[in-house]
């Protein structure tokens, strides 16, 4: 299968450990591949040659079987559908950039539909959520923080 974009290979966008044990198909469909790769390339990319150092995707693309299986949202973008995508970032995985740089350079310089810092504290996210539409790109800023009752959304 050919790559995602330069920096993103098929095997990564699909990657999950749940998929592998549950034995799931991961598969995008070739509608939700090119919604993946429009992400790549409208804000992966840039985000790369900016940082200047590898970035860790922790999670991309995820079939809605994959994404009941976790739990996540039924209207998740990570399942790329419609004309929308997701990603998350760990820059921490790897160093040499953090995960505050990753989302204050992606809301200065890049479009993008959804961005979220996710959990962590004031100084630092403990990933970044990043979504991008082939449609309008509505530059919804939020941040994610646990409660008792499960994750709430503020709007920043």
């Amino acid at each position: 299968m050919e790559n995602i974009s330069v920096h993103i290979t098929y095997k990564e966008a699909t990657r999950s450990q749940v998929a592998i044990k549950k034995g799931i198909e991961n598969i995008p469909s070739f509608h939700q591949l090119q919604n993946m790769k429009a992400l790549a390339q409208r804000v992966f990319e840039p985000l790369r040659i900016w940082a200047e150092t590898r970035l860790f995707i922790s999670s991309f693309f995820r079939s809605l079987t994959l994404n009941f299986a976790i739990g996540g949202s039924p209207k998740s973008d990570h399942c790329a559908m419609n004309d929308t995508a997701a990603m998350d970032i760990d820059a921490d995985v790897y160093g040499g950039i953090t995960n505050r740089q990753v989302f204050h350079f992606i809301r200065d310089n890049l479009d993008f539909d959804q961005l979220i810092w996710e959990y962590g504290n004031d100084e630092q996210p403990d990933w970044v959520h990043v979504s991008y539409s082939r449609g309008i790109n509505r530059k919804i800023i939020l941040r994610a923080f646990r409660t008792e009752t499960g994750t709430k959304y503020i709007e920043l």
